[in-house]
């Protein structure tokens, strides 16, 4: 099969993880370690991903059947396929409670990310969007690669900046240069656009970092094979066999009353803002069930190499 992105290879080493700088999750910050590896130079787009169903007949989990055993206590009638959709408010709210501005979207899969009236058609080079952590991996696997650890996509995020805040550095806006596709204006409900861009951006165009990768932080989250805990784990504070190590991160990943493991997504989204989420950032990390599809859920690539 042909390439159809183009990798950097990142020569691998150990950094500085995390920061306690931000949020509770990104520490402790400590020395990690990663081997050499090839990383896709932007986030799989939606015509990327197009060419993946049409070679297999692929179909993601926003257009599968709900298994009602997921959602305890749920009407049957609601449980259609479809993924959550954002949503601007109408002027101000409370930004403790994310449902506000989520809804879920019947019908909205990659290919309609907000629904049945909305398409990708005019949107070839944008990340794909509404791809669960299966899907991310069946085309990774379809592609001869697979998904990053936490720790490969931090180091590659970094450009060789061990401890930076920020992809290019410490400065948020160097020159007054906007560096990333994030929010802007008030969160929820007022955004002008990055560059023009209210949503995502076609990939690459804003600033590489400097391994030359795009779009490494803003744009859209992007999965990470890791189960997500609370804060960092430290090499040697768990002693435990492999297997058993598995299932303890795996179970404890879920959310309360659910039995679907999260994982870590990593480099915020263009839904980031200073004011709620600060996470267009290397370090940054948040957690995601497998099976959720969203519109600034996105993934890319990496494969090992000798």
């Amino acid at each position: 099969m042909t390439e159809i992105t183009r990798t950097v290879r990142i020569h691998g080493g150990a950094f500085r993880m995390g920061s306690s700088e931000f949020y509770p999750d990104e520490t402790p910050v400590h020395e990690r370690a990663v081997e050499p590896f090839e990383i896709d130079v932007h986030p799989v787009t939606n015509e990327q991903f197009a060419a993946f169903i049409d070679a297999t007949a692929y179909v993601t989990v926003a257009e599968q059947p709900l298994d009602p055993a997921d959602f305890p206590g749920a009407d049957p009638a609601a449980l259609v396929p479809g993924g959550l959709v954002f949503t601007p408010t109408d002027g101000p709210v409370d930004l403790r409670d994310w449902r506000q501005w989520w809804r879920w979207g019947a019908g909205a899969s990659w290919r309609h990310p907000f629904g049945p009236g909305s398409s990708v058609d005019e949107k070839p080079t944008h990340p794909v969007v509404q791809v669960s952590f299966a899907d991310a991996s069946a085309y990774a696997a379809w592609a001869g690669k697979r998904l990053p650890t936490e720790a490969e996509f931090e180091f590659a995020a970094r450009g060789g900046l061990d401890g930076a805040r920020f992809a290019w550095g410490d400065e948020e806006r160097p020159g007054g240069r906007l560096m990333v596709n994030q929010w802007q204006g008030t969160f929820p409900y007022r955004n002008t656009g990055a560059e023009g861009w209210v949503g995502t951006s076609p990939v690459m165009t804003f600033p590489a970092n400097g391994y030359g990768l795009f779009d490494v932080v803003g744009n859209v989250w992007e999965w990470t094979t890791d189960f997500y805990a609370p804060r960092h784990e430290v090499a040697g504070q768990v002693a435990v066999d492999p297997e058993a190590r598995e299932n303890l991160l795996t179970a404890a990943s879920a959310e309360p009353g659910s039995r679907i493991p999260r994982r870590v997504l990593k480099g915020g989204s263009h839904l980031c803002s200073p004011e709620y989420c600060l996470r267009y950032r290397p370090a940054a990390r948040s957690p995601q069930a497998d099976d959720t599809a969203t519109t600034h859920i996105g993934f890319r690539c990496v494969r090992d190499v000798a």
